[in-house]
């Protein structure tokens, strides 16, 4: 959470002070991207450490695929009639 705010807020603000747009704050940015992968390897090992999270979140991801093909049957037949 306190990188999202650091990164929203902070960085913002910082920027408009300054005068730089995100374009030419270019080392900033792809500083503040390499934190976000950094965010995404700290998940992935909290998803080898507990296997039963990675079973649900494969249900999740089925019942999605359900759900999204029922919504696109009940819009086709809402467009039919």
């Amino acid at each position: 959470v306190a990188m999202m705010v650091f990164e929203t807020w902070v960085m913002t603000f910082v920027l408009v002070v300054s005068g730089t747009s995100l374009a030419s704050a270019g080392g900033s940015a792809s500083l503040l991207r390499l934190l976000r992968l950094l965010r995404l390897t700290r998940l992935a090992r909290m998803l080898r450490s507990m296997p039963e999270l990675m079973i649900m979140i494969k249900g999740i991801v089925a019942a999605f695929r359900t759900v999204a093909l029922a919504m696109l049957l009940l819009v086709i037949l809402t467009y039919i009639f």
